[in-house]
């Protein structure tokens, strides 16, 4: 590491080359030594490394370093969303899944008996499809085995692009000597099933990395600012700065940090801090972008913008959390650290011991392809991913959305759980308790209140009204009042509905109606419980996860919700309050499962060693978490747990499958043994057999 000095500039670029785990290490070890770099992060998930390097290191040396290291590298400017390869991987699969139907239906002609000028023809229309193929869709492997192979490393591509070029050779050479076998289907075959995994895990890590600009994305994207004489600009959110003052009207998100100066109103704080009542602000107040300004007009001095402000320096601890999770090493990238290696060696002993044997060129390296074909991690490379598939099947059939395929690695190991309260354990829509205290006569007043607000209370008494078949009255004249709440008039007398006096609730959640000649009525909002929370909670428990609240809530919020749950509580957690408790439990060996639906949770979500959100939650916590589970109930926690855990003792079983395969087939191979056709069809029944063990996991669990 590079001492610097002053302040370093951080230079974030996309690395789509990075295939496995051992990719994270190269890099960083390999930059650190840089002269100019201070330091380089890997975002596996996100392909992307991030260099703090001096100011006069300039983009051409920094690419070039990372060149030298054997990955290509484009550099990320601003907020623009790094370059995905998904789009590519598809188009390479179509071709693939196309020829390979097409080569095998010729392929078909030949086992049947086609002989001579026949047998031929087929080959030859074999391969005038294969060998585009093979060179189009293969350009994947091809590139990465390259680029490991010319920085003198190895990776699973090198043996997959050997494997496909050598069988494609060779096929075409026994295609113009009229020889008896062709091998064009296994070629073609073996990529479509690799670039189907590889297609599958893209998809994943372009959702995974959306989670930073759907953040951002929750800030307004500018204000009303002030100017000393009195008169008003508006300025678009990056050039907004601390001194100047916004005019925040009511109904608009704030775009900047800052001190209210005048006026006084109600914010939604949800997004910051999941507390599902209004809090009330008034002059000297700190408040902070992505709020939503209620009631009235807030003028408010800037303290922060732009990469300062309190949901920026959110989205950084995501997206360092979310560096801190991608060096989890998957099951398939542990297992393929000694694989490559092991298999080049297998086939250049086969070519070099069958030649020292007199068995000649050809024949030595059909044989050495034969090792090559019937070792292809094709049933290795299926192990997880089928598996993956079909649990993730069933659990969308249960009302669960997985997204990344190592999710389920992860959440098979949890042992502990850390739960948001609001729109989490609760539903996070405020429902009245106490409606049945409005006389009949007040109830269309009040409705006709509650529609001219954009209050969260007012929109949740509406609903309520709503469903009980409540039509409004022509109350007329309403305005809303600030600081207070709706006021009208019906019938020609005075009706209100709006914040109650300090001595009228001692809750946030409430509100008070009122109307000339009749008692003020006050009602009570509260935030319910989900439906089988204490059951989910058992069944988690039995399953060995211990749960507990970690809410941004203020402790008297809190405490109902712990004590009916039975569960203890952290309350007032900022966003890296949550990073702490989760690096806490972290450090005495516990895997925590984090559960959580808003912004503030995203930090944490992304944190966690695995995560879920409610399908209610912010899009921040929907990308941040690894599932989405629908509907109100939590039931969905554990049966994913469940599934999580009977999918990795399939994957084990498949790997021990594939490992028996291979012990049983390579002796054969190494021996002359097996043809190349032979370990096509051999290598494709393994994989076949991994596939149907992965569809034991189509029941779902009770």
């Amino acid at each position: 590491m590079t001492a610097i000095a002053g302040d370093p500039t951080r230079t974030l670029f996309a690395v789509p080359g990075m295939r496995c785990a051992g990719c994270i290490a190269k890099l960083e070890s390999g930059l650190a030594p840089v002269p100019g770099i201070a330091s380089a992060r890997v975002n596996f998930t996100a392909r992307q490394v991030a260099i703090d390097h001096a100011p006069g290191l300039q983009l051409p040396d920094l690419q070039a370093a990372i060149a030298k290291l054997g990955f290509e590298a484009q550099p990320i400017q601003g907020n623009a969303p790094a370059p995905s390869e998904s789009r590519d991987l598809l188009k390479a699969t179509a071709v693939a899944g196309f020829a390979s139907m097409n080569v095998m239906l010729l392929s078909v002609s030949v086992w049947s008996g086609a002989a001579g000028a026949t047998r031929d023809l087929f080959h030859l229309l074999s391969a005038l499809i294969a060998i585009p193929t093979v060179a189009y869709s293969g350009r994947p492997f091809f590139k990465s085995a390259w680029a490991a192979l010319s920085h003198g490393r190895t990776n699973m591509d090198v043996p997959i692009s050997i494997g496909v070029l050598l069988v494609t050779a060779l096929s075409l050479f026994e295609t113009l000597t009229s020889g008896a076998h062709a091998y064009f289907d296994g070629a073609v075959m073996l990529l479509f099933f690799l670039l189907v995994g590889r297609v599958l895990d893209s998809v994943m890590r372009d959702r995974a990395r959306d989670g930073v600009a759907a953040l951002l994305k929750q800030t307004a994207p500018g204000a009303l600012t002030l100017k000393p004489d009195g008169t008003t600009e508006w300025r678009a959110a990056d050039t907004l700065a601390p001194g100047m003052r916004m005019i925040v009207a009511a109904g608009e998100r704030l775009a900047a940090d800052g001190v209210v100066e005048a006026g006084a109103s109600s914010l939604d704080l949800a997004l910051l801090t999941g507390e599902s009542a209004p809090q009330p602000v008034g002059e000297g107040a700190k408040v902070h972008a992505g709020t939503l300004n209620l009631d009235a007009p807030l003028t408010v001095r800037i303290t922060a913008a732009g990469p300062d402000t309190a949901i920026a320096d959110i989205a950084r601890l995501m997206e360092q959390a979310g560096q801190a999770r991608s060096r989890y090493v998957r099951i398939a990238d542990r297992a393929a650290r000694l694989y490559a290696p092991a298999v080049h060696t297998l086939a250049l002993l086969s070519f070099f011991g069958w030649m020292l044997a007199g068995a000649g060129w050809h024949h030595s390296l059909l044989i050495a392809a034969a090792v090559l074909i019937i070792t292809c991690p094709c049933a290795l490379g299926l192990a997880v991913p089928a598996a993956q598939i079909v649990a993730a099947g069933t659990l969308m059939r249960s009302g669960v959305l997985i997204k990344d395929g190592s999710a389920l690695e992860r959440l098979a190991e949890v042992d502990r759980a850390l739960f948001d309260k609001t729109g989490t354990l609760t539903l996070g829509r405020p429902q009245p308790v106490d409606l049945d205290r409005l006389r009949p006569v007040m109830k269309p007043a009040v409705l006709a209140l509650a529609q001219g607000s954009r209050h969260p209370l007012s929109a949740a008494l509406r609903t309520a009204l709503e469903q009980q078949g409540v039509t409004p009255a022509p109350v007329e004249q309403i305005r809303e009042e600030p600081g207070f709440g709706m006021r009208g008039r019906y019938l020609g007398a005075p009706v209100s509905l709006g914040r109650p006096g300090a001595d009228e609730a001692d809750s946030q959640m409430a509100v008070a109606f009122t109307m000339d000649g009749l008692e003020p009525c006050l009602l009570h909002f509260e935030d319910a419980i989900r439906p089988g929370t204490g059951a989910t909670l058992a069944r988690l428990d039995r399953l060995g996860i211990r749960g507990s609240i970690a809410s941004g809530d203020r402790a008297e919020s809190v405490a109902p919700v712990a004590q009916a749950l039975n569960l203890a509580a952290q309350t007032d957690m900022r966003p890296e309050d949550k990073l702490a408790a989760i690096g806490s439990l972290a450090a005495t060996g516990a895997k925590v499962l984090m559960v959580g639906d808003g912004l503030n949770d995203g930090p944490a979500l992304a944190a966690g060693h695995a995560s879920m959100a409610p399908a209610s939650a912010s899009d921040v916590g929907q990308t941040a978490a690894d599932a989405v589970f629908m509907g109100d109930s939590l039931a969905p926690i554990a049966t994913t747990i469940m599934v999580a855990r009977r999918t990795m003792r399939i994957v084990r079983q498949n790997f021990a499958i594939a490992i028996s395969y291979n012990m049983v087939a390579i002796p054969l191979a190494l021996l002359g043994l097996v043809t190349p056709l032979v370990a096509a069809l051999a290598m494709s029944g393994s994989s076949i057999i991994v596939v149907g063990n992965a569809l034991r996991l189509r029941r779902v669990p009770q």
